[in-house]
């Protein structure tokens, strides 16, 4: 993935100026810009604008990054190629499930996780301690440290207590009625009951360690975009839906080779491009710093920056997209068992082509991709339907 690849080269470029490292950190940042990515590596060192210098004329001989120069006083702001940031979406969705792994923490230990189930938490600050421990210990593998199996480890207990999730009505998450507190059972437990696991986990994860661990199951239930768990899950779905409704109208990603820079040049698919890039790199850095919430505020991000890219820039071609005027029937008589698009020889070139199309279907593919690993990471799970 690209941002783990940065991370690598400007290691690379560090050892090349003299500090050896080893460099699982550089402290990329967001550059401003698809493409564009800032490292404060330099300022670790006793010169950082002669670092920074260094280290930028070695970055510029690497043939997918257009530029990189000092900025400020030791930062560098390095700019990737159209064709890199582009593959960005063939390798997520190449990858698929492997997308949020990375080597960033090799070499690492992580303590093992607690292994109680959520419903037994009997509050919700034992809940927050629980699901926190167990999301950042996924991040810490997912980044490549080694999770650590002492049996003399003190682990959470293994509760006895578990609960089948509600099944809520169609439509459900306006008008809910508040969970009722059974006898017996903690609110964590009816919370659960009431909303879901998947709703309760995410929800949790979401809580900064600053802040009091203390959820509303009603607004964790509801199925509304401003559901951050709902909101991520659909997202995906949207994504999964795409790929289905186009393998049901015989249309096909084809090969990865074809998705060239000019076919995903809209400013909307460049910022996907640039938040997909980042998928790796947020994993390692939330796992690092052991605040699990950041990640749950980036996948959220990057689940409302495929809708706009969605919304805006349609996988399926249209009459108004396609500058072509076809009913349904001469659609379906023109359509090849091959995936290509009708009217291709035609329209090739023209926003909503076939080439446009493809390489639309390979950013779905890619989105779907993270979305899934990133949900996975939270023990939630990534329907297909919603």
């Amino acid at each position: 993935m690209l941002s783990a690849d940065l991370r690598r080269t400007v290691a690379a470029a560090a050892q090349a100026a003299g500090h050896p490292g080893p460099w699982s950190d550089v402290g990329l940042r967001d550059g401003g810009a698809p493409g564009r990515y800032v490292s404060s590596l330099p300022l670790r060192f006793a010169d950082p604008p002669g670092t920074a210098r260094a280290m930028a004329a070695a970055l510029r001989a690497e043939d997918w990054i257009t530029d990189a120069e000092p900025t400020g006083h030791g930062y560098l702001t390095i700019t990737i190629t159209p064709e890199a940031l582009t593959r960005t979406a063939v390798e997520a969705a190449e990858t698929g499930p492997g997308c949020a792994r990375s080597d960033a923490l090799a070499g690492t230990t992580t303590p093992p996780p607690p292994t109680g189930p959520l419903p037994a938490a009997t509050s919700w600050a034992e809940a927050r301690e629980l699901v926190t421990a167990q999301v950042t210990a996924r991040l810490a593998a997912a980044a490549g440290a080694t999770v650590a199996d002492d049996d003399n480890a003190e682990r959470a207990r293994v509760y006895p207590v578990t609960t089948s999730r509600a099944r809520l009505p169609q439509g459900a998450g306006q008008c809910l009625p508040p969970p009722v507190t059974t006898s017996g059972l903690s609110p964590v437990a009816c919370a659960v009951e009431f909303a879901g696991p998947d709703a309760i986990r995410y929800a949790l994860a979401r809580i900064p360690p600053e802040r009091p661990a203390a959820l509303d199951p009603v607004a964790c239930a509801r199925h509304v975009p401003a559901n951050p768990a709902y909101a991520v899950q659909y997202a995906h779905s949207c994504a999964a839906s795409t790929l289905r409704w186009a393998a049901s109208l015989g249309l096909s990603r084809g090969e990865a080779a074809a998705v060239q820079p000019g076919s995903l040049a809209h400013p909307r698919e460049r910022a996907l491009l640039a938040a997909l890039s980042w998928l790796p790199e947020q994993v390692a850095r939330a796992a690092r710093r052991g605040r699990p919430h950041e990640f749950a505020v980036f996948l959220a991000e990057l689940a409302e920056t495929y809708q706009v890219c969605r919304v805006t820039c349609p996988a399926w071609p249209v009459p108004e997209h396609d500058g072509a005027e076809h009913d349904g029937a001469s659609r379906e008589s023109e359509a090849p068992h091959s995936g290509a698009w009708p009217g291709e020889a035609r329209h090739a070139g023209r926003p909503g082509d076939a080439r446009t199309v493809r390489a639309r279907l390979w950013l779905a593919a890619a989105a779907a991709a993270e979305l899934a690993a990133g949900l996975e990471l939270f023990g939630v799970t990534a329907p297909d339907r919603l």
